[in-house]
């Protein structure tokens, strides 16, 4: 489902899908997702006898990282509840979450990200000061399993 075009897309319309198909209201609404990435590595090998001094380049296992979610403090227990699923052993806790792309008027997904098997493995609130005036924000990470794009 990718949309190419000529000039690139901002990077501030994007919606999140937490594995229960909702992307609207305050327990979706992100301020920003980083770490969207993946790596391949690669296993060098050489016979003994080959005539090359060179090893050969073999692909090996895919790998991802972890991807962090950032929004304000909204008194949801959402995030909570799902990482206590998580360390409770609820074998019913990993999740597909969907980030996706929105065109700059939200009339269509441009591009889309799926974090398979996915489950909390951090959660942080604050930091809290009482001299500052900014937004309390909570952040959570996310571990999962293959990544793919459409």
């Amino acid at each position: 489902m990718a949309t190419q075009r000529e000039r690139p897309y901002n990077r501030f319309n994007f919606l999140v899908d937490l594995g229960d198909g909702n992307t609207e209201g305050p327990d979706a609404g992100f301020a920003e997702v980083s770490g969207l990435g993946m790596q391949l590595e690669v296993i060098e090998y050489r016979n003994g006898n080959s005539r090359e001094n060179e090893p050969m380049k073999i692909t090996g296992l895919a790998r991802v990282g972890d991807v962090t979610l950032r929004r304000g403090l909204i008194g949801s227990l959402k995030l909570y509840q799902w990482i206590d699923q998580i360390r409770n052993g609820d074998q019913n806790a990993l999740r597909t979450v969907t980030i996706q792309l929105q065109n700059e008027d939200h009339t269509a997904t441009v591009q889309t990200w799926k974090l398979l098997r996915a489950r909390i493995v951090k959660h942080v609130s604050g930091p809290f000061n009482a001299k500052g005036g900014d937004v309390a924000m909570e952040e959570m990470v996310l571990a999962f399993e293959r990544l793919e794009l459409e």
